[in-house]
């Protein structure tokens, strides 16, 4: 009440988004002269109840403490596109230690570019302040990636070192105004990706950049404009320079984009799925992958887009699956034990996704365990598959086994049984057992088959060892009730 009054005594003060220039005439060139477009509602078409109260929130303090402050970024284009965006990140001319005291909870992080975290019980809104335009002289590795950056600037600045057009437009919530530098507002209306400056240069400063552009056209349905595509092919090397990490939170992005399908295949189209996932185009190559591979990736992407929950380890263990399989069935072929060969296997495979994505180790641990589970899924005899209900990766290995057979990789009546199996009470669970060794039902009757191509097989085969190396010690009562 008390900066109201003295902004009323003062005679007011219009706010950043107030004081920007208004849209030039139509037909005006894409190289911008006279500032920014300030863009009204009438035009940009953003529903203010799609705005987060507390990214509301934010700029308002900031702009009463004397601040120039937006939501900035994806958000602000998920807006205009009448999208609720996931996340809203401010921009201001205020310092993180400016930011910080105007906010009871508010911690500043980062040590290349300091931000600012204000938090409002399980939300938290990202607050920057306006980085400089990349200097001449800024420090560059041996390929010309982009290595400090950590200069305070303008927001015209601020709106120039941003990525793509469509990214770099900023929404004042008070006055519902979109201040657009680079023609932002046009290319979503276009459905066209561009990059800001020029492609070569900007990819070569941050060549994960490219990622980004297959990325968001892929999950915005845009087309990626040609100049921007022209040199993706040339500096798609480029890719193996990158920090692992940051690699695998940008393939985490594409695969929980809702959109993952269409964005990996465009990876390929653009050639930059050597830098992130150098089995995908063996994977791709073959046709019981191909269908498994995207029986698996259009389930996730209609779960993400029903708000329902899922697993990365999950994803990556699909994506992986058959290079396993095919390594696991080559160590087998050289004379190894089946459980060994398994292991080794994964060893192989995870290996070599190491150099290229830093996948979690909780993540790798879960992506073992699917793929240990499917071996241990076929033995379905005595305690073995009470004991496997109780496994606390069960639910996830059944899904994996259930794209499996509906992929043509195993018999459907293995999928079917395990079904009916969790369903059942423990009268019918016993039923369903003794349909296996009395040979009364449809699975019983496949599995006789496959004894009678191999009357000399002995020994334990890879569920049998499998179970017996990894069973759960303890009491193997069944559960109550499906796991």
């Amino acid at each position: 009440m008390i900066t109201k009054f003295f902004r009323k005594l003062l005679g007011g003060r219009k706010t950043p988004a107030q004081a920007a220039p208004t849209a030039p005439p139509a037909g005006r060139s894409r190289k911008r002269e006279a500032g920014p477009l300030s863009v009204g509602p009438e035009t940009h078409g953003i529903d203010p109840r799609l705005v987060a109260s507390n990214a509301v929130r934010v700029t308002r303090t900031l702009q009463e403490a004397g601040h120039k402050a937006f939501i900035v970024g994806g958000a602000v284009r998920d807006l205009m596109l009448g999208v609720k965006p996931k996340d809203f990140d401010v921009a201001t001319d205020a310092t993180p230690e400016e930011v910080s005291h105007l906010f009871r909870r508010a911690r500043i992080i980062g040590r290349r570019f300091r931000l600012v975290h204000v938090m409002f019980g399980n939300d938290t809104i990202e607050v920057s302040t306006f980085r400089s335009n990349q200097p001449a002289d800024a420090e560059t590795d041996v390929h010309g990636r982009v290595l400090r950056d950590n200069v305070f600037g303008s927001m015209e600045d601020d709106a120039t070192r941003r990525d793509f057009t469509v990214n770099a437009l900023y929404y004042d919530p008070a006055t519902q105004t979109v201040i657009d530098y680079h023609h932002g507002t046009e290319d979503i209306r276009s459905k066209t990706m561009r990059i800001i400056g020029d492609p070569q240069r900007r990819f070569t400063e941050d060549p994960v950049r490219m990622l980004r552009a297959v990325r968001l056209a892929g999950k915005l349905g845009f087309e990626i404009d040609p100049a921007t595509r022209a040199p993706i092919v040339e500096l798609a090397p480029l890719m193996q320079n990158v920090p692992a990490a940051r690699l695998f939170d940008e393939m985490l992005k594409l695969l929980l984009s809702g959109h993952a399908l269409t964005c990996l295949k465009r990876l390929r189209a653009e050639g930059l799925h050597h830098g992130l996932l150098p089995l995908l185009d063996v994977v791709f190559e073959q046709p019981l992958g191909e269908r498994f591979v995207t029986l698996a990736l259009s389930s996730t992407d209609e779960r993400i887009r029903a708000g329902k929950p899922t697993s990365p380890s999950f994803l990556f263990a699909c994506l992986l699956w058959h290079e396993v399989l095919k390594a696991w069935e080559e160590n087998k072929a050289r004379g190894e034990y089946p459980i060994p060969a398994l292991s080794e296997a994964m060893d192989s495979v995870l290996e070599a996704q190491t150099d290229s994505l830093a996948i979690q180790r909780r993540l790798v641990a879960d992506m073992r365990e699917i793929w240990g589970l499917q071996p241990r899924l076929e033995r379905r005899s005595g305690r073995s598959p009470y004991r496997l209900l109780e496994h606390l990766r069960f639910r996830a290995g059944y899904d994996f086994l259930l794209l499996r057979c509906e992929a043509g990789e195993c018999d459907a009546s293995l999928g079917d049984w395990w079904t009916r199996f969790i369903e059942a009470d423990a009268a019918n669970r016993e039923a369903l057992q003794n349909e296996l060794t009395q040979g009364t039902g449809p699975a019983a009757a496949k599995r006789k088959r496959r004894r009678k191509k191999r009357p000399a097989e002995a020994g334990v085969g890879a569920a049998g060892a499998l179970d017996e190396m990894a069973a759960v010690p303890g009491d193997a009562k069944p559960p109550e009730g499906a796991a």
